[in-house]
């Protein structure tokens, strides 16, 4: 057999193998609204970019007829590429091939681009269609997705690690997407549950939709298990090539910087906050206000919505903001809101992005639901968050900033460089209204007018304690800054705070309040 022979048969082999599981079953992908694992992956990568290996992989199954099966490529399509011209790892599982059915080979095939990625120290994607563990090969599949978790966990504060749910995702399988840093799910498409429908009418005898049981909107709004939603496969690529300039390549770099934009003129600080403290307003607009072209990247917008938190630039680089959010619950933290904040502190820390804080709470939610919940050890995790991160931390408060609140939203006393603070910020044990209620109460209700004697103690405390002259007269405070000072004074205190260096205590690693 001549030189040509051989190179056609090898491209005859691999154009087979690059069908997957065969004509009727990438039909019946592309009727459910979903592209091939194939077409996944040359969609989100640049073009011309995608180096693929292991295509040659046979299964190892030998029991029920599958060794007479042929499944290529063992149900998973592995390789390199770029995004916006970044080097990555993915993998995609292939539906169309017993399912994506996770077997001894497939697990293989992904825990070895797995060990690339860390390696090679570059981000990894791993895009999930699968049925499942394949029965068939027994405890192969289940020792499969435990080596995946395992270098999940490896991976982590190493490599940013982004799951894509494009299909079923159940049982064990939903375990290395909670193990990554970035879950991406798509309306109608995506599903993820550790124990599906049909068990759970067998075990309890009710009826559920998969969607309702583990649909992409139940993920965003309910569970927080996933940080971004769309309402197509397009959609959702366009956020992850969105997502990947916001971050480095590892922990041992910065994300690349950009050329710095002023923020749209339509966003105006003076304008966006009401005079009223207790009006409500969307911190958004100031987090545009300040930003590079207003342009805000947010995370896990439809969970736990009195927090916000999400990626931006400030003279070019990049920044994580954890804002409280007035328009929903007055801003206050709660349990998920603190689980929310602490977890996306974290990540900016361990990939050196710095933290830009604006504070607007009363405090922590009051209220036995909360407390029954474990709003104590969950709020805990936000004062170990701010305190362990070493990354330039930046404070700026807007309004009001009571009690536990206070301490726990990035202050002086937890490790921050920078606490600003804008004229009208109110910093005290609790609001003034119930301060004054408390302190003054024989007073007020001796008054020949209780009313007028309450409104002028209220006064009295706001003049005395709950101002930002006070927390900056003991050095709590930086400066006390005009609103529309915000952004200069953020991008001075980035600027100066780039080489910043905060060693660890010797330790092998803490123990936070999970």
């Amino acid at each position: 057999m001549g030189i040509k022979d051989i190179v056609g048969d090898l491209f005859s082999k691999r154009k087979k193998l690059e069908e997957g599981g065969g004509e009727k079953a990438v039909e019946k992908q592309i009727a459910m609204g979903k592209l091939t694992a194939r077409q996944r992956i040359l969609e989100l990568l640049d073009d011309e970019t995608f180096q693929e290996y292991d295509l040659f992989i046979e299964h190892a199954a030998k029991d029920f007829g599958m060794e007479k099966k042929e499944l290529p490529g063992d149900g998973v399509i592995t390789g390199t590429g770029k995004i916006s011209g970044k080097p990555v790892c993915i993998y995609a599982q292939d539906f169309t091939v017993a399912g994506g059915s996770l077997g001894y080979m497939h697990a293989k095939k992904i825990t070895k681009i797995m060990d690339h990625a860390i390696k090679m120290r570059i981000p990894l994607i791993g895009i999930n269609d699968s049925g499942g563990a394949r029965v068939q090969e027994g405890v192969n599949s289940l020792a499969g997705y435990g080596e995946i978790f395992y270098r999940n966990t490896k991976a982590s504060g190493v490599i940013p690690q982004i799951s894509v749910i494009l299909g079923p995702c159940a049982g064990g399988a939903v375990y290395s997407p909670a193990l990554t840093d970035f879950v991406f799910v798509v309306d109608n498409i995506s599903k993820m549950f550790i124990t599906g429908p049909q068990v759970i009418k067998t075990v309890l005898g009710e009826e559920i939709s998969m969607e309702e049981l583990g649909g992409a909107k139940v993920h965003s709004e309910i569970t927080g298990n996933a940080h971004f939603f769309s309402n197509s496969e397009k959609e959702c690529f366009d956020q992850i090539k969105k997502l990947v300039t916001f971050i480095p390549w590892n922990n041992t770099r910065r994300p690349l910087p950009f050329e710095s934009k002023a923020p749209k003129q339509t966003y105006n600080l003076d304008s966006i906050i009401p005079s009223d403290p207790k009006e409500p307003y969307d911190i958004r607009d100031v987090i545009r206000a300040i930003s590079d072209d207003s342009e805000f990247l947010e995370v896990q917008e439809m969970w736990a919505r009195n927090i916000v938190v999400g990626f931006a630039r400030i003279d070019g680089e990049s920044v994580g903001y954890v804002a409280n959010q007035p328009d929903v619950l007055a801003g206050v933290l709660d349990v998920d809101s603190s689980d929310k904040s602490a977890r996306f502190i974290r990540f900016c820390d361990a990939f050196n992005i710095p933290v830009v804080t604006l504070v607007d709470l009363p405090g922590y939610l009051p209220g036995i639901d909360q407390e029954h919940a474990g709003v104590i050890r969950h709020g805990a995790k936000v004062l170990y968050a701010y305190s362990e991160a070493t990354v330039p931390k930046i404070t700026v408060i807007l309004r009001k900033a009571y009690g536990g609140g206070y301490i726990a939203m990035n202050s002086k006393h937890l490790g921050a460089d920078f606490v600003f603070a804008w004229p009208n910020a109110e910093i005290a044990v609790m609001g003034p209204e119930g301060a004054a209620n408390i302190i003054f109460r024989k007073e007020i209700e001796e008054a020949a007018d209780p009313e007028k004697m309450r409104q002028e103690k209220i006064e009295e405390y706001k003049l005395k304690f709950a101002n930002p002259y006070v927390a900056a007269g003991k050095g709590y405070i930086d400066a006390v800054i005009t609103p529309n000072e915000t952004r200069k004074f953020l991008v001075h205190a980035i600027d100066v705070s780039k080489n910043k260096c905060e060693p660890k205590p010797d330790r092998k690693h803490g123990i936070p309040p999970f």
